[in-house]
């Protein structure tokens, strides 16, 4: 049976939203949470900076942009809550991460404290780390499904010792698509003396972000998941008393700058060799873009249609859901657990033979369905993903039920 609630909204909300999108009619795009979509208007910006660059590089890149980036920095600091010198772009987390790791100064038999639902790519960067540092990389489990934060939050200090001097930690976690308490996390790992790093990169334009009360020590987001930036548009937030120990990843003209700035943590990070900083430069136009449609709004209709709908697919592939139905711990994203040998056949499939774009994703022991809402889906995209499970279940043996 098909769910009713706030349909007719969604359904609305859709039809006038898609057509603001560059996306291919003929696939039914269930993953904005993977890459993002970028809006026309805010590509045609990103094209424009393009342009503009092309026609005078010089000029643009000595004089414009940096005007247009301190513009940029300043809108966004006041849109995710913190001082705009406490922060510089980056193209994505996984550099940001990378920066902050090879900055630690860790030594061997230190523990970083993590969770078992880590992205993979941060997995990977903290193991290249450990392996030149002797340091260890702890993966506490936070077990399936979740009851209650209180219990994830239990769960995760079982793995603090007196080695412990990192908590690394994703506000929201990819394969899972759960909402961790990063705050109460950030709050008693501050009192243990701990650095404190937290992956948001799927909270802006997404969860409310104010990183000035979260008070992590490091902080990196995405602009171009569900803020709508063309890709490539991240940051690295760094507290103050932090900022001196971190080390460039790339060294070039702000070191030792021949014209330094009052901030050598900006010139540092900042003045990195020629690249195209269009996406950054965009910033002013994503948050008019989100504010002139009302995004907010817009966002609680999604949240509505994914939680309208994971109880029928867990129903439909015979599991449970991996965490009370509710905004505590779900945003516009939510993993159906699966039971599956062959997931890469099974993404490959939907795609080719359905025409639907959707992750299917192993984490530890288990394997998931990750479905994402943004305005421009709509209920009939849900039900041609439920259909084409069913026809799965009943004529392939990728699912198991």
């Amino acid at each position: 049976m098909k769910p009713k609630v706030h349909e007719l909204q969604i359904n609305k909300l859709s039809n006038l939203s898609k057509s603001l999108f560059l996306l291919n009619d003929t696939i039914t795009f269930l993953n904005h949470g993977s890459f993002g979509a970028c809006p026309k208007p805010i590509f045609e910006a990103y094209q424009q900076f393009q342009l503009e660059l092309e026609t005078e590089p010089v000029d643009f890149i000595i004089k414009k942009a940096p005007q247009y980036l301190k513009e940029a920095k300043n809108r966004l600091a006041s849109f995710i809550g913190c001082d705009a010198s406490d922060f510089f772009f980056t193209p994505n987390p996984t550099t940001a991460v990378n920066t902050i790791m090879r900055s630690l100064k860790l030594q061997a038999g230190d523990e970083i404290l993590t969770t078992n639902h880590e992205y993979g790519a941060m997995d990977r960067t903290w193991h290249f780390y450990c392996k030149q540092t002797g340091a260890k990389y702890v993966r506490q489990e936070i077990s399936l499904p979740v009851v209650s934060k209180e219990q994830m939050i239990a769960e995760f200090w079982k793995g603090y010792t007196a080695n412990t001097k990192v908590v690394f930690l994703n506000q929201m976690s990819s394969a899972t698509a759960l909402l961790f308490p990063v705050k109460e996390i950030c709050d008693k790992a501050q009192q243990l003396g701990l650095i404190t790093i937290v992956d948001g990169a799927h909270i802006p334009g997404h969860i409310d972000l104010n990183i000035a009360e979260l008070n992590p020590d490091y902080y990196t987001g995405t602009l171009h998941k569900w803020m709508l930036a063309p890709k490539g548009s991240s940051f690295l937030y760094v507290k103050k008393e932090f900022q001196d120990d971190l080390d460039p990843l790339v060294v070039s003209w702000g070191y030792e700058s021949l014209f330094p700035s009052d901030s050598r943590f900006l010139d540092y990070h900042e003045m990195q060799g020629t690249k195209d900083i269009s996406a950054y430069l965009c910033t002013p136009t994503v948050i008019d873009f989100l504010e002139q449609h009302n995004w907010k709004e817009k966002a609680l209709l999604c949240k509505q249609l994914v939680l309208d709908n994971y109880q029928r697919f867990c129903d439909l592939v015979n599991t449970q859901p991996i965490c009370p139905i509710n905004t505590e711990f779900l945003g516009q994203m939510a993993s159906i657990p699966i039971r599956t040998q062959k997931h890469i056949e099974l993404k490959e499939l939907l795609y080719t033979k359905y025409k639907i774009q959707i992750p299917v994703m192993p984490l530890n022991d288990m394997v998931f369905l990750r479905y994402s809402i943004n305005v421009y889906n709509s209920q009939a995209d849900l039900n041609s993903l439920y259909n084409a499970l069913e026809d799965i279940i009943t004529t392939t043996d990728l699912l198991q039920v």
